[in-house]
């Protein structure tokens, strides 16, 4: 379906001048037309021609009016208001302004009662404007061209190594074709929200939750070090295109999508929580041996430089050990005074 954009019969206060005019003429027409038959009556005479006659065009002039008004459309800055006709395609009310219409056209858009758990769009409130009717039918039809956030419920979701995660992602979007939107899908709301929640356990299968070795997450053959937690700039932006790529079709563009919530499934959780400290303890260790041997290198050199003290290989095999067990420690030594002879 090709868009079709109304960009003349911004007629909106002509007419709606030249309806009131026609409301106005019509009560003349009413009252006078009524008046000649009300004082017929009141003689006891029938009543003339031109009163009925008045009376009658009255009627029907108001009764087109009425008729008339319903093709008064007011349309905001990024409203639009798609239009149809008897079943056919009429164009889209897409530029702010104030319209004039075929009165017999009626908003179309299957999707304005829905609510997702996103920014709210125009017409939500439901309520009329006086000049589209007094049902309020085109208000509550209009189309939301505005920049809006989509924030789905979270997802558990299997990584490439197989630990369930919980996700949830929000992405930024607005319509950009009203005709796709309306006529290509049934709902153009609620097919965002499922190919947002394809889209998003396509690309989270691809990464690890932590960087691990041997994944490939780029698809060239040669393992890297990409991650949901570690590269989320990365696998945010190949969620968005991938959800792009779903929805062109239904006339949306997708501007942003960013990861809001990651976590481990709470089964797993406490399992990789005490992964996670083991592995901290485990570099911590590393650092503060790598230390303590430095130290103790840097004082046996000083002792053989400054001679000091000569030690054979077993005190110095001794003094290493002792040494290492007060740096590596997580307790305070407690010196012991050695009264005696060195050997």
């Amino acid at each position: 379906m090709t868009e079709k954009i109304y960009t003349k019969n911004k007629l909106g206060i002509p007419m709606l001048l030249f309806i009131i005019l026609m409301f106005i003429g019509s009560i003349y027409l009413m009252i006078a037309g009524l008046g000649g038959i009300i004082a017929a009556d009141d003689a006891d005479v029938a009543p003339g021609a031109l009163s009925i006659i008045m009376f009658l065009s009255g009627m029907v002039v108001i009764t087109i009016a009425s008729i008339m008004i319903a093709g008064l459309k007011l349309i905001n800055p990024n409203e639009a208001l798609v239009l149809t006709l008897f079943g056919k395609y009429k164009g889209t009310l897409k530029e702010a302004g104030f319209y004039y219409v075929n009165p017999f056209c009626t908003a179309f858009n299957p999707a304005a009662s829905t609510r997702l758990r996103q920014s709210d769009d125009v017409g939500g409130d439901k309520k009329a404007v006086s000049v589209q009717g007094s049902t309020g039918e085109a208000s509550g039809k209009k189309i939301s061209l505005k920049i809006m956030t989509l924030s789905n419920n979270k997802q558990k979701i299997n990584d490439c190594l197989g630990n369930p995660i919980e996700i949830s992602i929000a992405v930024i979007w607005r319509v950009t074709d009203t005709a796709k939107a309306v006529f290509d899908v049934d709902n153009y709301k609620e097919y965002l929200s499922l190919q947002c929640d394809a889209a998003l356990r396509e690309i989270v299968r691809i990464y690890p939750y932590d960087v691990a070795p041997n994944v490939d997450t780029t698809g060239d053959g040669v393992a890297d070090e990409g991650s949901l937690r570690g590269s989320s700039e990365l696998v945010a932006g190949r969620i968005k295109d991938e959800i792009q790529k779903r929805v062109s079709e239904a006339g949306l563009e997708i501007i942003e999508a960013r990861i809001t919530y990651l976590a481990y499934a709470p089964e797993i959780a406490a399992a990789m929580l005490q992964r996670q400290q083991a592995s901290a303890v485990v570099d911590a260790r590393k650092l503060i041996v790598d230390g303590a041997v430095g130290m103790v290198q840097m004082a046996l050199e000083s002792l053989n430089e400054n001679n000091i003290v000569e030690l054979d290989d077993e005190r110095k095999a001794a003094m290493v050990s002792n040494l290492l067990v007060v740096l590596c420690g997580n307790h305070d030594a407690q010196p012991v005074v050695n009264s005696g002879s060195l050997y």
